[in-house]
């Protein structure tokens, strides 16, 4: 077949609808007996904590799918998760359900309790499962994942019960002493699950604790979560560990004695005794499904396999990854490890398949190259836009400008994909972007104290802190200066400190050449967001 996509998840059946509907050849092999098997055992708690707004106000669906992380993109009305729970946090089995249901009624080609064994190549890549039959295909599509738990290199975590098939029941640890290795959701999930029942948790890890709300990585502790850094600075008997676990011993058949390395401490050991270790240090990418001699690249800490800026494999042409796989391109930076920001990624991932291997160029419309037109369009776009919403900084919209002077405006590219090759190597074009200001995860936007700029300020836009539009003018794929819209606080675009400042930006750079240079006299300084780019913005 031209396209085998392996795993039923939420991306892989994201893409198995855009292949669907265009009439492509492709297979999806699922290792389970329905659609989302990982949402049968994963959260272990059962709620999600990726919102569901079902009432916002308003009647547009694409605005709508800002405050709806869970559904999956179609042109289908009933395939949207908010009409299937109500709860902003949902539980686990109404995505299950939701999953079934996508598959079904998009009439996706899915080959259900297919695992997987080995993935081999000749000329073609050739699929085998545990049944010992194969499967060939001229592109292979990993939507698996990160499928294994993350083992770290600690003396005796053998020791340690895992997230994965850890008892739930808090009755289980009633006045137990525990100790959660991993700093992240899951560890987070389950302290929050013992607080009632557990003598003492201490949660341990060698790195920060960050907070979604403050970074606005949606994977960072969220607050849903944190109700335990509550106990543990109200001395209510809970602790959390900055540090690393240095070795896990067994001291009788009922305790464990666990030496910690405390980073606050000047690196001072001690030894702490619990009733229970459990592992909570996350997942990570399966490569040994494939043969050693295929095998892709990792990076991050070997947890993910490394990719183009089109989410293909760096060593394996013709491999791409899919869904939360994907985030190795904007790790903790934007949301590709979530449906809310992999559904997008996925759309994207189909348009370069298409352009790639079907001669279909990416979908575009034409507008006048005049000012008033690009300010129109950028704005209407940044209104309503769900797409750069949810891959903020991570995926652009492009308007590229023809030397004729027709202009051509193209949707949701990743950026690394617009500057890195020819499309954005054009005599002129613009990228917007959705971004939030510089160093943002560094300041406590609770602080009163923290100078605000003021919303409608056009002067002081660069510096402002929330989400906002920027427009990046490149000429011959060099950057020649960058223009921040102001913020506001309903993320509505549309008065005239918005509009004016953007087009007087659009009106020099059409009429004012290629060149920084020229840039300079024109009355662009350089821009104090981004020193290392050299970029200029409208003084």
């Amino acid at each position: 077949m031209d396209y085998l996509i392996i795993g039923a998840g939420p991306a892989g059946l994201q893409l198995g609808y855009f292949l669907e509907q265009a009439g492509r050849d492709y297979l999806i092999l699922e290792a389970g007996a329905q659609p989302g098997t990982f949402f049968t055992q994963y959260p272990r708690h059962r709620t999600l904590i990726s919102i569901n707004k079902p009432h916002t106000g308003v009647d547009d669906p694409e605005m709508n799918l800002r405050m709806d992380w869970n559904s999956l993109l179609s042109d289908d009305p009933s395939l949207r998760f908010t009409q299937y729970s109500a709860k902003y946090f949902p539980p686990a089995a109404e995505m299950v359900r939701y999953l079934a249901d996508f598959a079904s009624v998009s009439r996706l080609r899915i080959q259900y309790n297919t695992r997987v064994h080995r993935i081999s190549r000749e000329k073609n890549f050739v699929v085998t499962d545990e049944h010992g039959q194969s499967y060939t295909a001229k592109r292979l599509i990993l939507a698996t994942g990160v499928s294994e738990i993350n083992v770290p290199a600690i003396p005796g975590i053998e020791f340690a019960e895992r997230y994965s098939d850890m008892p739930v029941d808090p009755a289980g640890f009633v006045n137990q002493r525990v100790l959660i290795i991993g700093k992240g959701n899951s560890a987070f999930e389950t302290a929050d699950n013992l607080m009632e029942s557990a003598a003492v948790i201490h949660v341990a890890g060698p790195s920060a604790i960050r907070l979604a709300w403050r970074t606005h990585f949606v994977g960072h502790l969220r607050a849903v979560n944190n109700n335990f850094l509550d106990s543990y600075q109200l001395k209510s008997q809970n602790a959390l560990l900055d540090g690393t676990v240095v070795r896990i011993e067994r001291t009788n058949e009922q305790s464990y004695r666990v030496t910690f390395r405390f980073s606050r401490a000047d690196e001072t050991e001690k030894e702490l005794v619990y009733d229970r270790v459990i592992l909570c240090a996350g997942f990570r990418f399966a490569s040994s499904i494939f043969e050693e001699t295929l095998r892709p690249e990792l990076t991050i800490n070997d947890r993910f396999p490394a990719q183009t800026a089109a989410w293909e494999s760096t060593n394996i042409p013709d491999l791409y990854f899919a869904g939360t796989l994907m985030q190795a391109r904007d790790y903790k930076r934007s949301t590709s490890g979530f449906v809310h920001g992999f559904r997008y990624g996925v759309r994207a991932l189909h348009h370069i398949l298409e352009q790639r291997y079907e001669g279909v160029s990416w979908p575009s419309v034409s507008l006048p190259a005049d000012p008033g037109s690009l300010t129109e369009a950028v704005l209407a776009r940044a209104n309503r836009t769900s797409a750069l919403w949810q891959q903020f900084g991570f995926l652009c919209d492009m308007v590229s400008i023809s030397t004729d002077g027709a202009a051509t405006y193209l949707q949701e590219l990743p950026v690394d994909l617009v500057t890195t090759t020819d499309l954005g190597k054009a005599d002129c074009c613009f990228l917007i972007t959705l971004e939030y200001g510089p160093n943002h995860d560094q300041v406590d936007p609770f602080d009163i104290s923290v100078r605000r700029i003021a919303q409608n300020s056009a002067e002081e836009a660069h510096e402002a802190q929330y989400l906002h539009p920027v427009v990046r003018w490149y000429a011959s794929g060099q950057l020649v200066a960058t223009h921040h819209v102001s913020e506001n606080l309903e993320n509505e675009w549309n008065g005239p400190a918005h509009h004016r400042p953007l087009q007087a930006f659009f009106a020099r750079a059409l009429s004012g050449g290629k060149q920084a240079s020229v840039a300079s006299r024109m009355g662009f300084m350089q821009d104090p967001t981004s020193p290392t780019d050299r970029t200029l913005s409208l003084a």
